[in-house]
């Protein structure tokens, strides 16, 4: 699905991809996030995304020009987890909207995973 602005001069349509691509670059900014989460369904394991694949940490549905993400992240060891998510959900909201133009409506944060950073 594609985010649709109409304006004076055109119709400007925005893809899901596009806007998962901003939010996970925007999230490895984070403090306390080391990088976003694949999940194998076939092996029920949770692995450190590259950054060349990190949309596959992330969901982004656009309803009626409203977009809601999910970021599946892992987190330095000694943070805590409230604390970066919060600082997640306010920088990539505020990110999000201000590249995009439509709104955030919702953005859920699933911690898959701990790990230390040297």
């Amino acid at each position: 699905m594609k985010g649709q602005m109409n304006t004076d001069l055109g119709n400007i349509l925005i893809d899901t991809e596009t806007i998962a691509q901003y939010a996970g670059t925007e999230a490895m900014e984070c403090f306390g996030v080391v990088g976003m989460a694949g999940y194998s369904v076939k092996d029920g394991l949770v692995k450190l995304l590259k950054r060349e694949s990190l949309t596959r940490g992330i969901n982004v549905v656009l309803n009626k020009n409203r977009i809601y993400i999910d970021l599946h992240v892992i987190v330095a060891y000694g943070v805590s987890i409230i604390a970066v998510a919060d600082n997640l959900m306010s920088n990539v909201k505020y990110k999000v909207e201000e590249y995009t133009g439509l709104p955030v409506e919702k953005i859920n944060i699933f911690v898959e995973g701990v790990r230390v950073i040297d």
